[in-house]
């Protein structure tokens, strides 16, 4: 499966928009803060004077949290330069998603956003935000032309599922729909090999595009060591789709063929890949763990935090879901596993790990 074809978050503002259930994605984007901060200070303090900075954002899909990074971008720089005889650069940003991606529903957020870095009082320059559509897997701008890059909970995401795990007469990864403690070791090879070769591009594309003295700020979801965790949405996931396989709502040979777009590394692996490539030097690579319930109020019912866990997790995977078992299961397949989800949260915490990593292009 080609990620690309498929794979954007739900469009709009309506009540399964990624849009209004992206509280978990903007509790990353907190954890991400006071490393964003120090590589933008760094690179302000660090590069020769540039009247224009340019930033982009891979991955920025739509809705309030799109705009949050370039508004913390212009704080770092408000803040840095306050009192500096230096003039203060225009923020050039380049949002850039998936060709699907709901870039309207952005551009629509666009005066209101104007309005507040005006009525908060910023010293920062003029800003101009534009869309960049495009895979991050290849390239996106020319030579030298990008001071900073950020990307959150993006990089998890395969360019496409691994081509083999379907080639055969059987199905490699059978009654799966990703990569589990009970998957062959040639599913976990098949896996990891894509990754690499996805990740070893994405790098690539990156040096390519950055100035001599540019970084970048990532975050993806990640493993802390080698055991892949039980419990996890997607195991949830798989359960309720072998119930309806067996319930003859779904057809068995659909669900064998999926296989999720998704490699989960561990610290490790990342770094390995990073170093051996030669691109860029890490600058910064640590581990934080975000509960799945954790942006809820505590003592909110399971039963509704199931339910919003549920639509979070439609917003992000539900096109994927869509093409690859039909629209007729869509209400059925969340409405079960909300309900799976709120007996698993009433009884143990889950939660997530997520990768976070600054790193500067090696000159």
């Amino acid at each position: 499966m080609s990620t690309k074809q498929v794979l954007h978050m739900n469009t709009g503002v309506g009540e399964a928009s990624y849009a209004n259930n992206s509280t978990l994605q903007r509790k990353v984007l907190f954890e991400m803060k006071s490393i964003l901060e120090e590589s933008i200070k760094t690179l302000l303090h660090h590069t020769t004077f540039k009247s224009n900075l340019k930033v982009a954002d891979l991955g920025c899909s739509s809705g309030p949290n799109s705009l949050l990074v370039v508004s913390d971008i212009m704080s770092v720089i408000n803040t840095t330069r306050l009192g500096s005889k230096q003039e203060v650069p225009i923020l050039q940003v380049y949002l850039s998603d998936l060709f699907g991606n709901d870039f309207n529903g952005i551009f629509k957020l666009l005066p209101d956003f104007y309005q507040k870095i005006q009525d908060r009082g910023d010293k920062a320059g003029a800003c101009f935000i534009n869309a960049t559509p495009g895979n991050f897997y290849g390239r996106l701008f020319p030579n030298n032309y990008i001071d900073f890059f950020h990307s959150s909970n993006s990089l998890h995401w395969l360019s496409q599922s691994p081509e083999e795990l379907t080639k055969g007469a059987e199905p490699l990864n059978k009654g799966h729909i990703y990569l589990t403690i009970k998957s062959p070791k040639i599913v976990y090879k098949a896996y990891f090999e894509q990754f690499q070769r996805d990740f070893n591009l994405f790098l690539r594309s990156r040096s390519n595009g950055l100035t001599l003295d540019g970084s970048m700020v990532l975050s993806l979801l990640g493993r802390e060591n080698a055991a892949f965790e039980k419990g996890t949405t997607q195991d949830l996931i798989e359960l309720v789709l072998k119930d309806m396989v067996l319930e003859g709502l779904l057809e068995e040979t659909k669900l064998d063929c999926f296989n999720m777009p998704i490699y989960i590394p561990t610290v490790e692996e990342v770094k390995q890949i990073i170093e051996a490539e030669g691109f860029f030097t890490l600058q910064t690579l640590k581990t934080i763990q975000i509960s799945l319930d954790g942006p809820l109020p505590h003592d909110m019912d399971t039963k509704i935090k199931g339910e919003l866990i549920s639509k979070t997790l439609r917003s992000v995977v539900g096109p994927l879901y869509f093409a690859a078992f039909g629209k007729g299961i869509m209400d059925e397949l969340f409405s079960r596993f909300a309900h799976k989800i709120s007996q698993a949260i009433e009884f143990e915490k889950l939660h997530y790990t997520t990768l976070i990593m600054s790193m500067t292009k090696v000159t």
